[in-house]
């Protein structure tokens, strides 16, 4: 049995864990355990290396991922999945492992249609926006690594009695800022699933701020988490509430920072080592039971798909895991729905 591994789109916390669990379970079956490079662009190159133990240890506490990761649109033509299922052939791999995101597991689910060989997916998205997984690969050291820079920069504007908006990643999905701005005692939360006008953003973050550091504010600083997928701009979100300061909350500086890229980065945490590890084992029980184009759920919040040996962990087609992120991101999911409701109803706290 000849097995790849492949990283692909962006980069989570906890993909090292996978590809090393991977190695060293199908090395203890006696199989051949290779690395494709660079994503989709690497396979269409046939651009593989071994994955022996000694390549492999200690790379879980390792961020990114060690077979590096890239964009490939020629992986989405119908005459680039013709070349990748040649090299596949080529290399006698009997089963490919995709760790990735949306964009990943539907270039799986493409290239599984070919069925060149078993095809395994696996979720990893910071973002925390793929269907049928309560949490995927890189969920939680994001999140913390957003609640820390809050922390920090919650000391500073206590000791000035400042504003600060702070933007994080989640273009289509406001999991991240929900999750860590209850974490990090925001006042303010804004998500990609909530549009207001720009309008009515201003007038929301001007009550919020009269409420914390204006006359009657009870703060010493007041923090609004921004996801980025919010249309008005963070630039424009400040410049705005710039020109209301000093009727709104007099002496205060309100000033801007995006975390950017910062949020992708840096040592899994523990749960996202776990949660890597399991998945990972998990990916050579499915090949080893012969499964195909199917993904790999961590704590899946419907009885979907088939069980496996551990119980947080559910086969699901990546058919209907497609299906549902769609449904995730346009909203119309059960789901995100629940989330939504159930920060609403706190949201009145926040500023109190």
């Amino acid at each position: 049995m000849r097995v790849a591994v492949l990283t692909s789109g962006g980069d989570a916390p906890g993909m090292n864990g996978v590809i090393r669990t991977i190695a060293v379970a199908g090395i203890a079956r006696g199989w051949d355990v290779v690395g494709v490079r660079r994503g989709y662009d690497g396979l269409l190159r046939g651009d593989v290396i071994p994955l022996p133990f000694d390549v492999v240890d200690g790379i879980t506490r390792i961020g990114g991922t060690i077979l590096g990761s890239a964009r490939c649109a020629a992986f989405g033509r119908p005459e680039g999945r013709a070349e990748a299922v040649a090299q596949i052939r080529r290399l006698g791999i009997d089963a490919l492992v995709v760790v990735g995101g949306n964009g990943s597991l539907t270039g799986a689910h493409l290239l599984a249609a070919d069925r060149p060989c078993r095809i395994v997916g696996l979720p990893a998205s910071i973002d925390n926006d793929i269907g049928h997984c309560g949490l995927a690969i890189g969920v939680d050291t994001a999140v913390n690594t957003i609640v820390e820079a809050c922390d920090r920069i919650s000391d500073t504007a206590r000791a000035h009695r400042r504003a600060f908006i702070v933007e994080v990643m989640g273009r289509h999905c406001g999991f991240l800022a929900m999750r860590a701005g209850i974490a990090a005692e925001a006042d303010a939360i804004l998500y990609s699933e909530r549009q207001p006008s720009e309008d009515e953003l201003v007038d929301r973050l001007r009550t919020v701020l009269r409420r914390c550091l204006g006359p009657e504010g009870r703060h010493k600083r007041a923090l609004i988490i921004k996801a980025e997928g919010v249309a008005v701009s963070t630039a424009r979100l400040v410049e705005r509430l710039q020109q209301h300061l000093h009727e709104d909350a007099p002496g205060v500086d309100i000033r801007p920072t995006i975390l950017g890229h910062v949020v992708r980065g840096g040592n899994p945490s523990a749960m996202d080592r776990l949660v890597g590890q399991r998945l990972g084992y998990g990916a050579v029980l499915a090949v080893d039971a012969g499964l195909h184009d199917v993904m790999l759920g961590w704590d899946v919040p419907e009885l979907v798909g088939r069980e496996t040996a551990d119980p947080y962990i559910r086969a699901v087609p990546l058919a209907d895991v497609l299906a549902e992120t769609r449904r995730l991101l346009d909203g119309t999911s059960p789901l995100v729905r629940k989330r939504i409701e159930l920060l609403r109803q706190v949201e009145d706290l926040l500023a109190l």
